[in-house]
């Protein structure tokens, strides 16, 4: 998918989602399968307890109410904020389960503090990531969102954002600001070796220090052939450690040998390439400061 395809370039979500295109992508079968199929799959990364108890879920960004659905018949309650007047007009006349609200995400969620036991969201979040309006600073958006989406969550609740992330940047972009604010967890990516089924999920923990990320699907010929058998076995669970897993990489690699030695802009450049090419969204952005020799301290 070209920038120019993506919807996000073409209008604003509230302008892009009117009566028509709402309509239209409700009604469309292979949408509301995809939307089934990824609501099933955040919802066995939120990891809930199989006690038979229906839990409180936040739907971000939830249209028409195709992913609301879905967590209906998994017997939980939810409620749902989307930005298009028209889209929930359309979960209205279907008569959903949840209830439903309009609301911007950038502006942060009006939400009493531990409120949910887990929130979803479906194919929305990367919206935030676009300066659509003159008023509209991406990162200022996204840390209102994520401040108040890690304070309405419970404490031990699980947050997952299915996302279509446009490069590594803006994917890194949006791990960094979830981390900032108090998150852990990290990114789940789901058949890597397709372009085709390969999906994104943010996995987003609340006081989750030391729980691992679940397993990514299609890995090593699990549920999909793996089409580049050749290749080095990849760490699809790319993982974000906390402020205090940094701390204890910042100490480590002691003296001597080659993690003393200096290295060159060529070697740091190569190094990150082939990190980006496994998977990795941590990554920080080539500019003109990378591998340039800083000045010794006294």
């Amino acid at each position: 998918m070209g920038r120019h395809d993506r919807p996000e370039h073409a209008a604003p979500p509230e302008i892009f989602y009117n009566d028509t295109e709402a309509r239209k992508y409700t009604e469309n079968s292979r949408i509301i399968k995809i939307q089934q199929q990824l609501t099933e799959r955040a919802l066995e990364l939120l990891a809930l307890p199989d006690d038979g108890t229906p839990r409180l879920l936040l739907d971000l960004g939830c249209g028409s109410g195709l992913s609301g659905e879905a967590l209906t018949e998994s017997g939980h309650i939810w409620i749902g904020t989307d930005i298009s007047v028209s889209m929930l007009e359309v979960a209205q006349d279907r008569e959903v389960e949840g209830d439903v609200a309009l609301h911007d995400l950038g502006h942060g969620l009006p939400f009493r503090p531990g409120s949910f036991d887990g929130a979803i969201s479906i194919s929305a979040v990367q919206w935030l990531c676009n300066a659509d309006k003159t008023i509209n600073e991406p990162r200022i958006r996204l840390k209102r969102f994520f401040q108040t989406l890690y304070a309405c969550l419970s404490k031990g609740s699980r947050a997952v954002l299915q996302i279509y992330p446009e490069n590594t940047e803006q994917a890194s972009m949006l791990v960094g600001a979830a981390m900032k604010v108090g998150f852990t967890g990290g990114l789940v990516v789901d058949f890597p070796h397709s372009t085709r089924a390969k999906k994104y999920f943010l996995v987003l923990m609340v006081g989750g220090a030391g729980a691992s990320l679940p397993n990514a699907k299609g890995i090593n010929g699990e549920g999909e052939p793996n089409d580049d058998e050749d290749d080095e076995e990849e760490d699809t669970q790319v993982r974000v450690l906390d402020r205090r897993s940094k701390k204890r990489r910042k100490g480590s690699g002691g003296g001597g040998g080659q993690g003393n030695k200096v290295k060159s802009r060529e070697w740091i450049l190569k190094k990150k390439d082939k990190q980006r090419h496994k998977g990795s969204y941590s990554v920080k952005p080539d500019s003109k400061y990378t591998g340039r020799k800083r000045k010794d301290r006294f």
